[in-house]
């Protein structure tokens, strides 16, 4: 299990996601002929976009318990598609995830990064 900081717990468990259960609700309709890796980045996409008419014309940058059901909906699908993208590209989705975890703790430490939310390249400027 990876830790970001001692004592803090696991970043993400993966184990609970029911990877297999997307994979066989999909091979059940036989539309893994469907899904190509474009055709999946483009589906991630476009329920990246639904999630965004979530918050669209919102007073509030965060109208969140208001639309929560809908908003857990669209994140729902888009973990889907990616899953299923990860499995079209042969990429295992804990690995990459520690992978990129590591990429970016190297780009953002923490004692730079603290408390900011400026770019990795401007974080000297911090």
């Amino acid at each position: 299990m990876t830790y970001l900081n001692e004592g803090v717990g696991p970043i993400f468990d993966w184990r609970p996601l029911p990877i297999e259960e997307i994979l066989r609700f999909r091979d059940e309709r036989n539309w893994k002929q469907f899904h190509t890796p474009k055709d999946l980045a483009i589906s991630i996409s476009l329920e990246a976009s639904e999630l965004l008419e979530c918050f669209q014309w919102s007073a509030e940058d965060l109208v969140v318990e208001e639309n929560k059901a809908a908003m857990e909906e669209e994140l729902a699908d888009i973990l889907i598609y990616a899953v299923s993208f990860a499995d079209a590209i042969g990429a295992d989705i804990p690995t990459i995830i520690r992978e990129k975890l590591v990429k970016n703790g190297v780009k953002y430490p923490a004692e730079k990064a603290w408390g900011t939310a400026a770019k990795y390249t401007n974080l000297e400027k911090v």
